[in-house]
């Protein structure tokens, strides 16, 4: 005898792209939050890394009176002579860990250093005479109603 059951077992079509569909919103989800949790951390980061080298700075100002150049900063030989306790990393932005330098200008991805003699010009002629600085880095969201964060010098 010869059934003439369909005896399909399986999911349809729609069954399928349903699936497909909650799975691709789910996933963009997870994929948005992770992002943006991300990018908080880096914001943290740069907040930290600010802070550790105001740190740094006014230990040396503490000792010798005056503040870096903006080159002695960029000095790995003048770093690690005078500034002992200061992580490299801490002067590279968390997005761009490739360059572990300050630059004099403030821009994305960079932190930013500019020291100042007390006639509030640049000093990096005679770096004995920085008597103030600025520290900048840019957010990559906005902290506490601001896209940066500044630090000066503490006199």
């Amino acid at each position: 005898m010869i059934s003439l059951k369909n005896n399909n077992k399986g999911f349809t079509i729609v069954e399928l792209l349903i699936v497909i569909v909650v799975i691709g919103i789910l996933a963009l989800l997870v994929v948005t939050t992770y992002g943006g949790i991300q990018s908080k951390a880096r914001d943290t980061k740069r907040t930290s890394d600010i802070g550790t080298i105001q740190t740094q700075l006014e230990a040396f100002f503490s000792q010798s009176g005056y503040y870096p150049s903006n080159a002695d900063m960029n000095g790995s030989a003048w770093l690690s002579t005078n500034m002992k306790s200061l992580d490299t990393g801490a002067l590279a932005d968390p997005s761009n860990t490739s360059s572990k330098a300050v630059a004099l200008v403030a821009a994305a991805k960079t932190y930013a250093y500019a020291p100042l003699n007390s006639g509030g010009t640049s000093c990096e002629a005679n770096d004995t005479t920085c008597a103030s600085y600025t520290l900048t880095a840019t957010y990559e969201n906005t902290v506490n109603g601001s896209g940066t964060v500044i630090k000066k010098n503490l006199d």
